[in-house]
C-alpha cells in the first residue's frame, strides 16, 4: 500500500509541479520545490535507478538515508509541509500534493510505530532486482 501511495505522489508533484509553474512568482518557487520532491521520490521509491542512472556519490549517500519508515515518515512530511505552506499566499492545486504527501508520512510513521520492516518493491526494482543486476 505504501508503496503504491509513493508512486501516486511521484506523478501528482511532478504533474502539479508543472502545471503551478505559470503562477505569481511565490507560486513558482512552490510549484519548482514540487518538482524537485516528485524527483527525489521517484529516486526514494524505485531504488533501481540509483544503479542505472549516472548520479554522484553524494545524492546517492542522501537518498539512502531514507530506507527506513521513520527516515520517509520525516521526508514525507517535510516535503507536506513545504506544500502547505504554499497556500499561505495563494490556494493552488499544489494542496492536493500536500494532503497526498501528508498521507504518506503518516502511513510510513504508522508502520515504523508498529515495527513493520520496510518491505521494497521488486518490480519497482527493489532488493531483489538491484542484486540481481549486480
Amino acid at each position: 500500500m505504501l508503496v503504491r501511495i509513493g508512486i501516486i505522489c511521484i506523478f501528482l508533484c511532478i504533474a502539479l509541479g508543472i502545471a503551478n509553474i505559470f503562477n505569481p512568482p511565490l507560486i513558482i518557487l512552490f510549484s519548482i520545490l514540487c518538482l524537485l520532491s516528485g524527483l527525489i521520490l521517484i529516486f526514494v521509491e524505485v531504488p533501481l535507478l540509483l544503479r542505472i542512472c549516472p548520479t554522484s556519490e553524494k545524492f546517492d549517500v542522501f537518498i539512502r538515508r531514507f530506507t527506513t519508515n521513520y527516515m520517509r515518515a520525516i521526508m514525507y512530511g517535510l516535503m507536506s509541509l513545504i506544500q502547505w505552506l504554499s497556500i499561505i499566499r495563494k490556494t493552488t492545486s499544489l494542496i492536493a500534493a500536500a494532503v497526498l504527501l501528508l498521507a504518506s508520512a503518516i502511513c510510513y510513521l504508522i508502520a515504523g510505530l508498529r515495527g513493520q520492516g520496510f518491505v521494497g518493491s521488486k518490480t519497482l526494482g527493489g532488493q531483489g532486482v538491484a542484486q540481481m543486476i549486480v
